[in-house]
């Protein structure tokens, strides 16, 4: 069964008005299913196939010669000699929606574009699910959703996600690392993602890992880089202001998908995350990452930021709109009582006049306005944040 993505309506208007679209994205997002499914009749093909890579490599302009009614090429990357050729070719015909490119490395895949079809291409990132792609489909507990996470393959065929989490990582570190980055230590480097699972949520600081590991600031620094540009982590920098200067300035750390983080923590069944002591921060990891998919699938610019003063005063989502902000206080807690709205309460104190809205997201059935305040469930607060 195919499950809609929230990103196509954007794939669709970018083909129709480029000669190339571009998707990029994690191994195993859903890229090529989704590219079929909204491109039939155009030919696939994959430049992980020997024999298709064969051709491409020796022979790039007769090999695109002879699909110039449009096709889609994935794995784009292990050939980059083609996005030259694409160029001239696309320059030439000028035919909107003639290439659909896809790749799972952002490192080699994107400079390639940037280099040779500036201009020419539209430009998209699909990640795992997000919980409003799988709607109905996503009646499972907290617990569930932390520890299966959202990778299409394991929601598609009823996997086991501790396997498919642990070959994900494997493979990721002995195949993709090894084709783009020069890692000399890969335990260090399989320790240092580990450590990062267990700061979801937390400001990072390298200095603190590169003591526990025994590298350098700069190794642990440009580790991070690795992650973030294989879609693995993000980060989240602090909201700055001029009328408090006393404002943190590193940034708190998150993975794309909560159910990778869970399996690196070795956490191997849902009910292992009732006494986990992560366990809220990863359901803030949880609601975090829906909110940015959501938006990005909506091909919306980053306008999140977390907030934290000197005094430890702090709330998990700012949204800067320029003139306004709005805030999201996130907890697992199932039951509301009036402590979880301080962080909110503060905001409106500190930013009197700029505050817009603020939105306690829980666990809880009940939603509702109290005082100043949106009470929403979980499951609707990226849909809440889209409409507001």
């Amino acid at each position: 069964m195919y499950i809609d993505r929230e990103i196509e309506g954007e794939v669709l208007r970018g083909a129709a008005g480029l000669p190339v679209v571009t998707i990029t994205g994690p191994r195993q997002s859903g890229k090529t299913t989704m590219i079929k499914h909204l491109f039939p009749d155009k030919n696939y093909i994959s430049l992980e196939n020997p024999d298709n890579y064969e051709i491409a490599k020796t022979d790039p302009r007769g090999f695109l010669n002879k699909h110039l009614n449009g096709v889609i090429l994935d794995e784009v990357q292990r050939v980059p000699e083609l996005l030259s050729y694409i160029q001239g070719i696309v320059d030439e015909y000028n035919v909107p929606g003639m290439f659909i490119l896809s790749g799972s490395q952002q490192f080699n895949l994107m400079s390639g574009v940037s280099q040779s079809l500036a201009g020419r291409t539209a430009i998209f990132k699909l990640f795992p699910f997000n919980m409003s792609e799988l709607g109905s489909l996503n009646l499972s507990t907290i617990n569930e959703i932390l520890y299966k996470g959202y990778y299409p393959r394991i929601w598609n065929s009823d996997l086991f996600p501790t396997k498919v989490y642990s070959d994900y990582i494997e493979s990721y570190i002995e195949r993709d690392l090894r084709q783009i980055v020069n890692i000399k230590d890969l335990d260090k480097f399989r320790t240092f993602v580990r450590l990062c699972a267990g700061r979801v949520g937390q400001v990072f600081i390298a200095s603190h890992l590169a003591n526990e590991i025994g590298v350098s600031v700069h190794t642990i620094n440009s580790w991070l880089s690795i992650l973030e540009n294989s879609y693995i982590i993000f980060q989240l920098p602090p909201f700055h202001a001029n009328i408090n200067k006393r404002l943190i300035k590193s940034t708190k750390l998150y993975f794309y998908d909560v159910g990778l983080a869970c399996n690196l923590l070795r956490i191997q069944q849902p009910d292992q995350l009732d006494s986990h002591p992560l366990r809220g921060a990863l359901f803030e990891n949880l609601i975090v990452a829906d909110i940015i998919k959501s938006r990005r699938n909506k091909g919306l610019m980053d306008n999140f930021f977390f907030y934290r003063d000197s005094n430890q005063n702090e709330v998990d989502l700012i949204i800067d709109n320029l003139l306004t902000v709005d805030a999201v206080e996130i907890k697992s807690s199932e039951t509301f009582n009036n402590n979880l709205l301080k962080g909110l309460k503060y905001i409106r104190k500190v930013f009197q006049e700029k505050t817009r809205k603020t939105y306690l997201c829980y666990a809880g059935l009940q939603e509702m306005h109290y005082q100043d305040h949106q009470l929403v469930n979980f499951r609707n607060i990226s849909g809440v944040l889209n409409s507001g």
